[in-house]
Formats: structure tokens, C-alpha cells, sequence
């Protein structure tokens, strides 16, 4: 049993500085049966991911799943707007939140894990998968990051098969390696956050190409997504929808009839085949620099210079011998 199952209650009072006015939820799932909470959906349209606001109605104990900051690329602003109406949509709820959960370290956003943990009176923990230090090794070298900096980065390292609760409400971890090592599904009752570990059944899957990524791997854990009962929910991490409007949830027994990667009855060496094929194709995530740099630190920025100054690291690969 995880230690955050004896965990106090965080005093939060709500205040007025999220002056943008709460956010509208694009989704809400409510009454989904016993010991399955509510769950409030809000779709970030710059990289097309979902952050889940997860209730349990009785308590109003509250967690909050893969956060957002706003980052535009060109300019290399980061501004809280996201955030800022979640946040004030958590305070005009009057919820409680107990944690911040991460899916993964993400490649594709940067996570306001910290933001939200500063913004909710500090005590909130970040929780994670516990294979992330493997990430974090691996990116400590490519960035040139000291490794100390690594030190209890996270308040919360998650194994297989743990268990925590939400309220009166149990959570299940489950470890769904192949997209990245650390990979994490959260499983309340009938309701699975699963993360970038299965996508909506038009979409298919996620790539398996990242560093400690593994095609093999990750057509197991979204078996062990498939086993589940069929009346399971599974919701998403992103969607990209090909011609329809965004969906965050759908059932095991769609899934296994629909999604065009791993629809019942395809085997592992078709699943393999076509994934490595179709990665081989795929370019970099737009904001994969940046977005490793500060979620393998759970939210944190690079450290400033003498001057203040936050600067992201790009690698750069040339044949030519151009530097001095």
C-alpha cells in the first residue's frame, strides 16, 4: 500500500488571483458507478492534450492528471493561462486537491505539475512513475544536467500494482512501459487514465521510437489495457482526431473492436512491424527540447544564469566541422 493512502488533507482556501474566470470543462463524466469518480475534461488545443480533474463527489478530494503550461516555441514564452482556469475552476468547485499525477514524462507539452503544486499551498505532491529516474538519467546526458538536480525531484515514485486512495475512493497503478519507461495508467474504479499508452480507436497508438521506448512493450501493456473488463473507460492523454469533433473516453469493448492498431485478434509481429515502420517516418515532437528539460524535473525550469536568464539546450547533429 503507498504511504499516500495515510495522507493529512491540504488545507486549500480559494482565492482571487485566477482573474481569467474558471474553465469550462470539454467534457464531463459523471455517475460513472461505484467507487468511480467524476471527471471533469479540459482539452489544451496547442499540443492536443487532455488534463483530467478527477473527483470523488462524496469527499470532493480531488486529483489532478498530466497538467499544462502554455509554451509558444517561436518567442519561448511560458504563460499560465491553461492552468490558471483550471485552477480557478478546482476553487469555484471548493475541491480538495490530494495529488498531481504524471502519466509519463512527456515529450510534447511542458507540465505545470509545479505551478499547480505552488498555486494549491505547496503540499501537493507530484507523483510518478519510479522508472522516471531511468529517464532521467538518459536525458541528465543529453542536456548536460547534474544529476543532483534529480534529487527527490518528485514527491512521489509510483511502482506496478500499488494503491492509493481519493477520498473513499481506491486507485490502481499500473505500469504501461513502450511509449516511454516510466509510463503510468491510473486505474479508479471503471474509470483508466491511460495516458499515451493506447489512443482513441481512430487513432491507434503512440510512437515506441523515444529514448527506453519499446515497440514490444508497448503493444503488452495496451494487452493489459485490452484485458481489462469490457466495460471499462479508457481515457486518453491526446487525441488527434482524423474528421470528428475531440473525444477523451472510450470503452474496452470498442477499443478492442475498433483501434486500428490493436484491435482484437492482431498479434504481436503485425503490431511490431507496423509500429517500427510507421516511427522510422516520424519527425520530432515540435516542443520535445524543451518539454524533457523541464518534465523530467517535474515541472521545474532549467536553472538561470548570474543574470536570471533561463536558457532550453537544443542538441545539434552536424557532418560539418563547423564549431570553435
Amino acid at each position: 500500500m503507498s504511504t499516500l493512502a495515510s495522507s493529512p488533507h491540504y488545507p486549500q482556501q480559494p482565492d482571487s488571483k485566477f482573474t481569467s474566470g474558471p474553465a469550462v470543462p470539454s467534457r464531463v463524466h459523471v455517475e460513472l458507478g461505484k467507487n468511480t469518480p467524476s471527471v471533469y475534461s479540459f482539452f489544451e488545443q496547442a499540443t492536443s492534450t487532455w488534463t483530467y480533474v478527477v473527483v470523488d463527489p462524496a469527499s470532493k478530494e480531488a486529483a489532478v492528471i498530466d497538467p499544462v503550461l502554455d509554451y509558444d516555441h517561436p518567442s519561448g514564452k511560458i504563460s499560465t493561462e491553461t492552468a490558471d482556469g483550471i485552477l480557478a475552476f478546482i476553487q469555484e468547485k471548493r475541491l480538495v486537491v490530494r495529488y498531481i499525477l504524471e502519466t509519463h514524462a512527456h515529450a510534447d507539452h511542458l507540465t505545470g505539475a509545479q505551478y499547480y503544486k505552488r498555486s494549491l499551498g505547496g503540499n501537493v505532491p507530484v507523483c510518478i512513475g519510479s522508472r522516471i529516474k531511468q529517464v532521467q538519467q538518459t536525458f541528465a546526458r543529453v542536456y548536460d544536467v547534474d544529476s543532483t538536480l534529480f534529487n527527490d525531484t518528485f514527491d512521489v515514485y509510483f511502482k506496478d500494482d500499488e494503491h492509493f486512495t481519493l477520498g473513499g475512493m481506491p486507485c490502481k497503478v499500473m505500469h504501461l512501459p513502450g511509449h516511454t519507461p516510466d509510463h503510468l495508467g491510473y486505474v479508479f474504479g471503471r474509470a483508466v487514465f491511460t495516458g499515451d499508452s493506447i489512443f482513441m480507436p481512430d487513432v491507434g497508438s503512440a510512437r515506441a521510437d523515444f529514448p527506453g521506448g519499446n515497440v514490444k512493450d508497448l503493444y503488452n501493456s495496451m494487452q493489459r489495457l485490452l484485458s481489462l473488463p469490457s466495460d471499462h473507460l479508457l481515457f486518453v492523454g491526446h487525441d488527434y482526431p482524423p474528421d470528428r469533433d475531440v473525444e477523451d473516453v472510450v470503452t474496452i469493448e470498442d477499443q478492442r473492436r475498433r483501434n486500428k492498431h490493436v484491435k482484437a485478434g492482431t498479434d504481436e509481429a503485425t503490431f511490431t512491424a507496423f509500429r517500427s515502420a510507421r516511427d522510422a517516418q516520424l519527425g520530432a515532437p515540435k516542443l520535445l527540447h524543451p518539454s524533457l528539460q523541464v518534465n523530467i524535473r517535474a515541472g521545474k525550469l532549467p536553472l538561470a544564469d548570474k543574470e536570471g536568464r533561463v536558457f532550453f539546450k537544443v542538441p545539434v547533429r552536424a557532418t560539418l566541422a563547423l564549431s570553435g
